[in-house]
């Protein structure tokens, strides 16, 4: 009994070691995480390195909308400058040592807003002189005007008494020769004083002078004068002496004024469409119109001069800026009501599987391939009357291997 109780306790299974795990269990769960996370490491750094596009540099240009009659074709071109029709250079009616300036390049002033000082000693001294001798011809005239009323009084009563034979005649008439006499020194008092008081006014004008006032609303363009310095209208220092305090343009005379050739001339007419282009942003047209045609011809240059107005106002506008011109075709009354479309660069379309294309850069910064109709050339540029609407970017001179789809960045310039 007792060996076949042992033999069933040897062929009994023990389940509470079967179920216990192996002590190696725990160590190589945890290495089979971290090469897990090593993988997907190495996964991310290789499609940063190698499966993530490049961007392409590209260089883009907006899409601008063609104003009304803009489209019209170029008859000539020409160069030339914006000028100002009314600039001045502002200086003292007088010559004088400057007190104070109160101006800098690039301020705007209002008509009449003081630009410097003068130093007004000797125009405050004159003034002060003027001012006493009106008050001294003043009591001159009060004097002489007391002494007209006792000789006019005494003339009166002497003239009752002569009536009576109370006084003698010639006392009567020498009292009336005293009262005439009194008189007419009292109208000389009456005119010293008049000229007294003309003469304070001019030394208050001689006061005025020494404030130098802006003649018109406009932008500073140059100080000449600091102060200490000696101004002069009339530059009688010589060398050492200033003319002006500073000069001022108005801004809104800004007019161009183009030299045409005399074999040309012929082409321009008043109030003929102009697109203007200043040299300092190529991209931007400035719709303007012929004012006039200068009737006279420079002999040295063969040229005649031509004024044009410019129809947009704007800051970036300044004088002496080079700008180019292109006198334009009045529109036909059929083309007027066409839709004019937009404009873009004539670099921004290429051809890609025979259809004329353009590629808009998106707020993504990838760029989308856009099939375009293309109409008239407007000298370096191309209408585009479908595809594309103003205020687009698109790339401009696209390269080979650029793509629908492609990411881009804008190409650093130097």
């Amino acid at each position: 009994m007792n060996a076949s109780a042992e033999l069933l306790k040897e062929l009994r299974i023990d389940r509470r070691k079967a179920a216990a795990p192996p002590p190696s269990s725990p160590r190589r769960g945890l290495w089979i995480v971290l090469a897990i996370v090593a993988l997907l490491i190495l996964a991310g750094v290789a499609w940063l390195m190698f499966g993530r596009e490049r961007p392409i540099e590209v260089t883009t240009a907006p899409v601008v909308a063609i104003q009304q009659g803009t489209a019209s074709s170029s008859v000539l071109d020409a160069s030339g400058y914006v000028v100002a029709r009314r600039m001045a250079t502002v200086s003292a009616k007088i010559t004088g040592k400057v007190r104070e300036v109160m101006i800098e390049e690039g301020m705007r002033v209002e008509e009449g807003q003081v630009m410097a000082t003068l130093d007004p000693i000797d125009a405050n001294a004159q003034r002060s002189l003027s001012a006493a001798q009106l008050e001294a011809a003043r009591s001159q005239l009060a004097g002489l005007q007391a002494q007209v009323a006792q000789a006019e009084a005494e003339a009166a009563r002497l003239q009752t008494l002569v009536g009576q034979q109370l006084v003698s005649r010639s006392q009567f008439d020498q009292a009336i020769a005293q009262r005439d006499s009194l008189r007419a020194q009292l109208r000389t008092a009456q005119r010293n004083t008049q000229v007294a008081g003309d003469a304070l006014a001019i030394a208050d004008l001689g006061v005025d002078n020494n404030i130098v006032r802006a003649p018109f609303s406009g932008v500073v363009t140059a100080k000449a004068a600091q102060p200490g310095e000696i101004v002069s209208p009339l530059s009688a220092g010589g060398g050492f002496t200033r003319t002006g305090i500073g000069t001022i343009v108005d801004m809104d005379s800004l007019e161009i004024e183009v030299d045409v050739g005399e074999a040309f001339i012929g082409r321009v007419q008043p109030k003929m469409p102009v697109e203007a282009t200043l040299n300092a942003y190529p991209e931007w047209k400035i719709p303007a119109e012929v004012i006039a045609i200068i009737p006279t011809a420079d002999r040295g240059k063969a040229t005649v001069k031509v004024r044009v107005a410019l129809k947009s106002r704007d800051p970036r506008i300044v004088p002496e800026m080079g700008v180019r011109v292109s006198f334009l075709e009045a529109a036909a009354p059929a083309q007027a009501q066409a839709p004019n479309g937009v404009r873009v660069p004539a670099a921004a379309l290429v051809e890609r599987d025979q259809k004329t294309v353009a590629f808009v850069v998106g707020d993504d910064k990838r760029v989308q391939q856009v099939p375009v109709t293309v109409g008239v050339a407007l000298n370096n540029d191309r209408q585009v009357t479908a595809g594309l609407s103003a205020g687009q970017q698109v790339v401009s001179n696209p390269p080979p291997e650029l793509r629908d789809g492609s990411a881009v960045v804008e190409k650093q310039t130097q």
